[in-house]
């Protein structure tokens, strides 16, 4: 491996492992089963190959080039970030309720979808290849295999990372399932869900 991908792999490292929506939805889908915090996460690595597939086939340049198109795209991701941080702390009230069930019930493909709706209505993540990785293409060398070989370097990053804090959620499950620390977790979540949608949906509006 050259130094570039060396350079590239700890950039892309610290771009994946960086908290931000995908991560606080493996954790609020890993609360519920190891399941459903798996099944998240191969969702946002699924979503990832979109990405990779828009930025080699430039439609991140169009999205840069067209403000109104990307504000739009900005907006419909932060409105469905805002909704699932809505629906959860929803779900904290409603499971404070006397006789409510201690913890909600989330499909394998249910979880898989909000992991891939969540990173793929993500047009920063786009933005982010189309920016990051021609920086590590050399000069003169064919741009399309080595931007692929970049892009699949971020999705094996995502296929390790967000599993593995799927696992790690799940591994201290009996703690954080009972109910008042799994609660209080989701209140967390859910909190950090809504603001993070807003701040998305005001850019977006404010741009």
């Amino acid at each position: 491996m050259d130094g570039q991908l060396i350079a590239f792999t700890g950039i892309a490292a610290g771009l994946v492992a960086m908290p931000g929506a995908d991560f606080t939805v493996v954790v609020r889908n890993a609360l519920v089963s190891r399941r459903a915090g798996i099944a998240c996460a191969l969702g946002i690595a699924a979503a990832l190959l979109v990405h990779t597939a828009l930025a080699v086939a430039g439609v991140a340049a169009v999205l840069t080039a067209v403000p109104p198109l990307f504000r739009a795209l900005q907006l419909l991701g932060g409105a469905y970030v805002l909704y699932l941080g809505v629906r959860t702390l929803q779900s904290v009230r409603e499971r404070r309720a006397p006789g409510a069930e201690d913890a909600p019930v989330v499909s394998g493909a249910g979880a898989l979808r909000q992991g891939f709706v969540t990173n793929a209505l993500n047009p920063k993540a786009t933005l982010t290849f189309l920016s990051l990785l021609p920086q590590f293409v050399p000069a003169g060398s064919p741009a399309m295999p080595r931007t692929l070989i970049l892009a699949l370097i971020v999705v094996a990053l995502a296929l390790v990372w967000f599993p593995v804090v799927a696992l790690l959620v799940d591994r201290l499950g009996r703690w954080l399932r009972r109910p008042r620390t799994a609660r209080a977790i989701e209140a967390v979540t859910g909190t950090a869900l809504t603001v993070l949608g807003l701040g998305l949906v005001l850019e977006a509006v404010l741009a």
